[in-house]
């Protein structure tokens, strides 16, 4: 046994190493594997075990493929495009990951044109496939990352649902996308369709669907609204909510209602519920209990800023390990490792994380900080720098 240099105890360091993917760079599982090769590099002898993570979006499907099975059924993307989307199945429950079908990447360069064009009916179409296909009673649906800002009209439509307009006229009656957002034909009345599969979505973000912190005000300018456009979706998901309200769901004010555009209230209003991503993965793939040990946990994504504390992966898996040591009787340091860094210390100590290192500084062109090799190469060296500035702490 070796003295690990940390709190005096004997024995091998135990590090956790949970990356999120750095987006259009590097997936979690190479994050991670960059990250061991750091901590590896300082403490030969550490424990390192690598937990591939996911919010919900982007990765939440790569994260669960070891432990089930993959298939995939027809749909469209956010713009009307036909794709395969991919779902995974464990046990009687199937995944599905709405980055496939709605991810924001899909929209291309975000304008307000599209948008004004972009819905959530391919989601509808992926899932209601999945769980048929599968003959699942129980569906995880990742809702991180999208590309939509409907209020799920779009999916609900896909799932049965009938909608009409303020003119009273049915939306979309023929059962095929118009090349719309539906949300801004101002929808006043739905009748929401029975599922015989009961959805769970995955949003680590806990934003309500209307007002400064919903789904059209804080989410929509990076989705492509202006200012205009952003007054008018609010506009038009105040009385989506009140359609949704008439048709029994009172959904609105639920933390998580905001995710994804607003597919968390459409969620909620068929009868499904809302999880934490990251800790759902984390319990469907049996891995809570390798934070519980750990002396080091390292973490991160592309940048750690205002929305990392609205339950992105870092907040997330900080939360996780403080827990699952404190229900050990052990002491674990979280550190994050960004592309970019836009939080002081004091931010940094309300998302339960111990210190924040930026891959580059001073910061790379873009481009640069895009490459792959050169992420990886920066993700090692900022894990070699966190193990060694924690055995020197001491």
């Amino acid at each position: 046994m070796t003295q690990d240099g940390a709190r005096g105890r004997r024995g091998p360091l135990r590090v956790v190493v949970a990356l999120d993917s750095f987006k259009g760079s590097v997936s979690s599982a190479e994050a991670c594997a960059a990250a061991r090769e750091g901590v590896l590099a300082v403490s030969p002898e550490a424990d390192v075990a690598v937990v591939p993570v996911a919010d919900g979006g982007e990765g939440t499907l790569a994260a669960l493929e070891p432990y089930g099975s993959r298939g995939s059924t027809p749909s469209i993307d956010l713009l009307g495009r036909s794709t395969l989307a991919p779902y995974v199945v464990l046990g009687d429950t199937v995944a599905v990951e709405s980055a496939h079908t709605v991810g924001l990447p899909l929209l291309g360069e975000p304008t307000p044109e599209r948008a004004r064009t972009a819905h959530s009916f391919g989601l509808g179409l992926h899932l209601r496939g999945a769980a048929r296909l599968t003959e699942s009673h129980r569906a995880l649906v990742g809702l991180g990352g999208t590309g939509v800002t409907d209020g799920g009209v779009g999916m609900l439509l896909a799932l049965g649902a009938h909608v009409w307009t303020e003119s009273g006229e049915p939306l979309w009656p023929d059962g095929r996308p118009h090349g719309t957002n539906p949300l801004l034909l101002h929808p006043t009345r739905v009748t929401l369709p029975q599922l015989e599969c009961t959805p769970v979505g995955l949003a680590d973000v806990a934003s309500p669907l209307l007002g400064p912190r919903g789904a059209a005000r804080m989410f929509g300018p990076q989705k492509g609204a202006d200012a205009a456009l952003v007054d008018e979706l609010e506009s038009a998901m105040e009385v989506w909510a009140q359609a949704l309200s008439d048709a029994g769901a009172e959904v609105a004010g639920t933390p998580g209602a905001g995710a994804a555009g607003g597919l968390g209230a459409a969620v909620l209003a068929i009868g499904g519920s809302l999880a934490p991503g990251l800790e759902t993965l984390l319990r469907e793939t049996d891995s809570e209990q390798r934070f519980a040990s750990a002396d080091l946990v390292l973490t991160g994504e592309g940048a750690l800023d205002s929305q990392t504390s609205e339950g992105k992966v870092p907040a997330a898996v900080a939360k996780v390990a403080h827990r699952l040591a404190s229900g050990a009787g052990t002491r674990t340091s979280v550190v994050a490792i960004a592309g970019r860094v836009d939080a002081d210390a004091d931010a940094l100590a309300l998302m339960g994380l111990h210190d924040a290192l930026p891959l580059h500084d001073p910061p790379l062109p873009l481009p640069d900080a895009l490459d792959r090799d050169v992420t990886l190469a920066a993700i090692s060296r900022a894990a070699a720098r966190a193990v060694s500035a924690h055995l020197a702490a001491g």
